[in-house]
């Protein structure tokens, strides 16, 4: 029975791998051969790097930031006409009961 032995690389070494395929743009493949370690685990290192630089979520893009804007226009609008059929309604309630 064979047990598979796992290599641990400390938080310096992760650092330095991603700082090697940032700065320098080198593939990650590429970067991997180089220092001996699996693409996917550099993979790995680079993606929480770039998720804890930029938050959970990636900055928005200008088509993005145009949207929200335009769905905020739209979502203060669709509450002010809500909130005036409510006015409304409660109004009609009123004179139907004969309040």
């Amino acid at each position: 029975m064979s047990t598979k032995v796992y290599r641990k690389f400390d938080e310096d070494f992760k650092q330095g791998a991603v700082r090697i395929v940032e700065e320098t743009g080198k593939p990650i493949a590429r970067v991997a051969r180089e220092l001996g370690v699996h693409e996917g685990t550099l993979g790995n290192w680079v993606a929480a790097a770039r998720r804890a630089r930029d938050g959970e979520n990636p900055p928005l893009t200008e088509s993005e930031r145009a949207e929200l804007v335009r769905l905020r226009k739209e979502n203060t609008e669709l509450r002010m006409q809500r909130d005036v059929l409510k006015r409304s309604v409660a109004l009609w309630v009123d004179e139907a009961m004969g309040r």
